[in-house]
This record gives structure tokens, C-alpha cells and sequence, in this order.
């Protein structure tokens, strides 16, 4: 249980700077951007946002997990960090060079001809963010969860104030006359304003990186980063197939659907997307704590056991805020703006293929700590096939709710094909039918609040609350979990 108590206080350390910003994120932006923007306008920044992820999977090119697996193990951790941050630093600056020489022909491609503006931000704001990944994963790895949580909070807070600044503040200063806002503002700018905040964001993140940009010689070993990118590769190529399976329904919708229609459909299913994302919050703090922390276990004896009690854990905390997110969504309704509330039918089925997919970051081990990333490739590109088969066949004819179920149908056939080769190459004793059955218990539950559900809203409340108290109470009698979960708080604290 003592790597179990580490890797549960490292996830929460990492939440600080994961799902603490991130949720500032949706409670702050999501309901503001979907109040003030029209269904085209909050599209614009969805699609985009999708994009913006598909780019930074591509620049950082699988560097973050090749760092973890190089660093001290298979050549000097200073090295290992110089050459991945000068390689890093060449494609960022290539990336921008080309999207300035052919901003006309790429912002067309993307949809934006009159706006290349969004474009050339965008790409700024990519290619610091890949060239940041480094640093982040240095710490990272160095257990220093605090600073790095910190950073991400500060990156966060400066986006957010900028966003209110030039959408809020700076509009009512306008119209009041006042001229010297306008050396910072334009009226009519919108939803532009949105990735002026991000990219200042990013550039202050940068800045306050410079001391670990600094921390060793920028060396660059060329051979070293042959080896590096060897290992990389097949990363890189499950990290876009991993991006299409999280953001191609966005880019696709638009495209399937067509003409204004697509991108108010796009920005309709942003905004449920958006609650049901919530699942992603989990799940990113989880895999920020947990891929360093499964690397360093892999060469104790016990470490498939290790993982296969890890697995267990995750899914039994992953489905209980699963049953929160969905047994009280009249409460999270509030993130989004009325006119968007329509598409909160999703948010069951967005946060059920999150839930898949956290199951399949926990099997993933098995190809990472043996270097056989080539696996994870193909599996992820596999995921992809059914993303692209399930929006091209069923989107046209059911519109966004196949976008969601596209994520369902992705996730669960990784995992099932992720469970199948990993016994062979690298068995692992994960409890299936108790997990199955805590699953099955779940969907069920949730499958009763609605048959139960009727107009009285405390009466709603009253019968969700007793049903989540009903997993509460079957998850302790099997597993003690939350006697196990205050046995840890207690020895935290007489640890002080």
C-alpha cells in the first residue's frame, strides 16, 4: 500500500496544476464564453481548440515519455535533457517559419481564410507550448509536483484574466469613452480576443521557465537523439491516433454537417462536451503522476502486482465521479449557457469513454517499460479507425450524439485489444470480473436515477444521493475503500 499512498499523493499534487486550473477553466470560461458567444462563435473556438491539440501531440512528437524512459537509465539525465530541448526548440522555430510563409493557403485548408489572424496565433501558441513540455516533464520527474503545479496555475490565471480583460472590461471602458484602451483593444475582435489571452498565457509560462531551460548546457548529441527518436516515433504516431480518437468529432462535425449549420453544431457539442470532459480532469491528473511513477517501479518484483491493485483503485474512483458528474448534471448544467443545454445528453456518454480511456493509460504500461511502443501505435490507430468509421457512417444520420458514442466505441476497443496482447507479452493479474462488476453496478445505478427521475427537484436530489451511497456502501463492503482511504490520511499525518 505505500506505492498505492504515493502514486494517490502525487495525483493530488498534480491536480493542483492539472485539474485545479483546468476546472478553473470550465468554471470561469465555459459558462462565459457560452453566455457571451452565438453557437458559430463558441464553434470557432472549439474547432480550433481541437486543432490546437492535434498540433501539440505532433510538436512535441512523443519527447515527454522518451525523456522519462532516457533520462539516467539509458544515458545521463543532463544530456538526455539538452538534446530533447534542442530538438524541440528547432521544430518549434521550423513550425513557425512555415506556417508564416504559407499562412494564406493554411488558414484556408483550416477553414479561416479571413481570419489568418487566429492562425498565426494559434501556431505561436503550439509551438511554445511543445518547446515548454520539457521543462514541465524535468519536474515532473524530479518529483517537484509543487513548482510545477504552480507554474500550470499561473498559465491559467493570466489566460483567464486576459480573456475577461479584452471581453469584459475592456469593452465597458470603451464605451465609456475612454481612448486610451484602445492602444490595447479593437472593438470587433471577439472571439479573436480568446487566443490573444492564451498566447499571453503561454508567453508568460515561457518566461517563468527560463530558469530550467537554463539549468544544464543546451548540448546536443546527435546519435543520442537518433535512439531518443527511435523510441519516440512509434509515440508520436499513437499520440496523433490518441489526439484524432479525443478531437477529431470536432473537426469532423463541421465538415459532415456543413456550412454555418457545421460550426453551430460544432459549438452546440463543445459546450456538452465540455461538462462531460470533466471525466478528463481525472484522468490527466492521474496520468501527470502515474507515468513517472510506473517507469520507476518497473524493475521492483512486485511491480505487476503493483499495477494490477493501481487498476482496480482507479476505475472504483473513476466511477464514483462518474456518478457524481451524472446524478447531479442539473447542478453542472449551470457551466454552460441556456441556449447550449440541449447537449448535455452527451456528458454520459463523454464521461464513460474517458473512463475507458483511463483504463487504457493503466494497461499501457505493459509496451511502455518494455520498449515495445510500436504496440501502443498500432492499438491507438486502430482506436482511430473506429473514431473516423463511427462519425463518417453515423454523424450524418444522428448528428452529435454519434460524435459521443464515437469515443465509446474508440476507447473500449483498445482496451480489449490493449488487454488481449498485453497478457502475452506482459501479463498483468488486473481483477476483470471485479472491475466488470463495479462497472455493471455503476451504469446501473445511474440507469435507475433516470427511470426515477421526475419534476421535484429535491426528490431527484434525495434518490441520486442514496443511489451514489449505494456504490459508496458495495465498494466498501468488497474493497474497505474508505477505510483504506483514512488509514492513508491518518498515517499522512502522523508522518507530519
Amino acid at each position: 500500500m505505500n506505492d498505492i499512498r504515493k502514486l494517490a499523493g502525487q495525483t493530488v499534487v498534480y491536480g493542483f496544476g492539472t485539474v485545479v486550473p483546468r476546472f478553473l477553466n470550465y468554471a470561469l470560461l465555459t459558462p462565459f464564453y457560452t453566455y457571451i458567444f452565438n453557437r458559430e462563435q463558441y464553434g470557432i473556438v472549439t474547432e480550433l481548440y481541437a486543432w490546437m491539440v492535434l498540433a501539440l501531440v505532433i510538436l512535441t512528437y512523443g519527447m515527454e515519455t522518451t525523456y522519462f524512459r532516457f533520462a539516467g537509465k539509458k544515458a545521463p539525465a543532463d544530456k538526455v535533457y539538452g538534446t530533447a530541448l534542442v530538438s524541440l526548440f528547432a521544430t518549434s522555430a521550423l513550425f513557425i517559419i512555415a506556417v508564416s510563409l504559407f499562412i494564406s493557403p493554411v488558414s484556408s485548408f483550416l477553414g479561416y481564410k479571413e481570419h489568418p489572424e487566429y492562425i498565426m496565433m494559434f501556431a505561436w501558441i503550439v509551438a511554445i507550448d511543445a518547446f515548454s513540455a520539457i521543462p514541465f516533464a524535468w519536474l515532473r520527474a524530479n518529483n517537484r509536483a509543487v513548482i510545477f503545479s504552480i507554474l500550470k496555475i499561473i498559465n491559467v490565471a493570466v489566460t483567464i484574466g486576459a480573456v475577461f480583460f479584452f471581453l469584459e472590461a475592456a469593452p465597458k471602458i470603451a464605451a465609456r469613452g475612454s481612448d486610451w484602451i484602445l492602444r490595447f483593444y479593437k472593438p470587433g475582435i471577439d472571439v479573436g480576443y480568446v487566443f490573444v489571452a492564451n498566447l499571453t498565457g503561454s508567453i508568460i509560462t515561457l518566461l517563468l521557465l527560463i530558469p530550467w531551460f537554463l539549468r544544464v548546457r543546451p548540448s546536443f548529441d546527435r546519435s543520442l537523439l537518433a535512439r531518443m527518436l527511435s523510441y519516440s516515433w512509434p509515440l508520436l504516431v499513437g499520440g496523433i491516433a490518441g489526439s484524432m480518437n479525443e478531437v477529431l468529432d470536432k473537426i469532423l462535425l463541421r465538415r459532415l454537417i456543413g456550412g454555418t449549420e457545421g460550426l453551430e453544431t460544432v459549438g452546440l457539442y463543445g459546450a456538452g462536451y465540455k461538462v462531460g470532459v470533466l471525466m478528463s480532469l481525472f484522468i490527466q491528473m492521474y496520468r501527470f503522476a502515474a507515468e513517472p511513477f510506473f517507469f520507476e517501479k518497473a524493475g521492483h518484483h512486485d511491480a505487476r502486482k503493483t499495477y494490477a491493485v493501481t487498476m482496480k483503485y482507479f476505475v472504483i474512483t473513476a466511477l464514483i465521479l462518474f456518478l457524481v458528474i451524472n446524478l447531479y448534471i442539473e447542478a453542472l448544467q449551470v457551466i454552460i449557457g441556456p441556449v447550449f443545454r440541449e447537449s448535455l445528453i452527451v456528458v454520459p456518454v463523454i464521461s464513460m469513454g474517458y473512463l475507458l480511456l483511463g483504463i487504457f493509460i493503466n494497461q499501457s504500461i505493459w509496451y511502455k517499460v518494455d520498449d515495445k511502443t510500436i504496440y501502443g501505435a498500432w492499438i491507438t490507430l486502430l482506436g482511430a479507425a473506429v473514431t473516423i468509421a463511427v462519425n463518417v457512417v453515423f454523424v450524418p444520420h444522428f448528428g452529435y450524439i454519434a460524435a459521443a458514442w464515437a469515443h465509446v466505441a474508440c476507447y473500449m476497443t483498445m482496451v480489449a485489444v490493449s488487454y488481449i496482447v498485453g497478457q502475452k507479452l506482459y501479463p498483468v493479474d488486473y481483477e476483470v470480473k471485479r472491475i466488470a462488476s463495479y462497472i455493471l453496478l455503476a451504469l446501473t445505478l445511474f440507469a435507475v436515477a433516470r427511470l426515477l427521475e421526475g419534476n421535484n427537484r429535491i426528490l431527484n436530489i434525495v434518490i441520486d444521493t442514496a443511489l451514489l451511497f449505494v456504490f459508496f456502501a458495495a465498494i466498501q463492503k468488497k474493497e474497505r475503500f474508505f477505510t483504506l482511504l483514512f488509514n492513508i490520511r491518518h498515517e499522512n499525518k502522523d508522518s507530519k
